[in-house]
């Protein structure tokens, strides 16, 4: 899972070079966690590994260069702006 895990930041930082590579592989996690529980809480089967990597990479190429400006407005995901000496300039 760790090579698809960092197969998921590259191309998030693809879309979003602001981000540093630490921050996005906390929003790859993030997403990947989120919807696995997700899916988990609403009793649904678990459909492996793939099916949520298929899941995480269409959510970066839909949001991922956007994914700063929606951690601004959540409160839940507020603490992933925190650290402003984390972003790329």
């Amino acid at each position: 899972m760790d090579e698809k895990i960092e197969k998921l930041t590259a191309e998030l930082l693809a879309k979003n070079p602001q981000m540093s590579v630490g921050r996005a592989q906390v929003w790859v996690e993030l997403l990947w966690s989120d919807f696995e529980s997700t899916a988990a809480k609403a009793g649904y089967d678990y459909r492996g590994a793939e099916y949520t990597e298929k899941l995480v990479r269409q959510l970066i190429a839909s949001y991922g260069d956007k994914l700063h400006a929606f951690a601004g407005r959540n409160p839940k995901y507020i603490h992933l702006l925190d650290a402003s000496d984390d972003m790329v300039q």
